[in-house]
């Protein structure tokens, strides 16, 4: 997630202070990646630096304004036009616990897998009853309309990532009943013990 280019995004709309673009932020996101004051200004801070945004005065409460700068406007298009790079994909904690999960001893992989799955449907299903809910707030009238659109947009995104994620969770699992069938018709059928042979008596010549 790019907080830098988002606080771009929302500072094109015009001059904002610290607060208020966080408020904004987490509207535009209903609140799924939620920022604290802290994260807004020193990453304000930074673009100050980087001459992308300018400090524009105060407005009547005193707050510190910021603008956007036409390095800035360059920067957001750039962001916008440029595909997100796929080619170093960020660290995903399921798929690392699930690696080292792999032969762990003490480790249940199928119930590690099945508690996950769990949680995913769950995350599923509360990610549906909010679109639900951003539907209806979109029909209700149009006083936020742009807010509710980018916030379905993302509902969206969660409920589709949600479902391949349980569809990958199902494609563990078979993986690893097939893995470890094969591995059990392959493993060499154990030894028959040979017949015990009584001895007798040495026999008298």
């Amino acid at each position: 997630m790019s907080i830098r280019h988002g606080l771009l995004a929302l500072l094109e709309r015009g001059p904002r202070y610290g607060s208020q673009l966080r408020t904004e932020f987490e509207s535009r996101t209903g609140s799924t990646w939620p920022l604290n004051v802290g994260q807004v200004y020193t990453t304000l801070s930074r673009l100050e630096r980087d001459g992308m945004v300018t400090q524009d005065g105060e407005d009547e409460a005193g707050h510190a304004l910021y603008s956007i700068t036409d390095s800035g406007r360059e920067e957001l298009r750039t962001w916008f036009e440029k595909p997100v790079d796929r080619t170093s994909p960020a660290r995903d904690e399921l798929a690392i616990k699930l690696a080292m999960a792999v032969g762990a001893p003490g480790v249940d992989i199928r119930a590690v897998i099945q508690a996950q799955r769990h949680h995913t449907v769950k995350a599923m299903q509360d990610y549906t009853r909010l679109k639900v809910q951003a539907l209806t707030a979109l029909e209700s009238g149009p006083s936020r309309e742009r807010d509710d659109v980018a916030w379905l947009l993302v509902l969206e995104q969660l409920i589709f990532q949600t479902e391949a994620e349980a569809r990958w969770l199902d494609h563990c699992e078979s993986r690893l009943i097939r893995l470890s069938t094969a591995v059990g018709e392959n493993r060499p059928a154990p030894t028959a013990a040979a017949p015990v042979q009584t001895v007798g008596p040495t026999p008298l010549h």
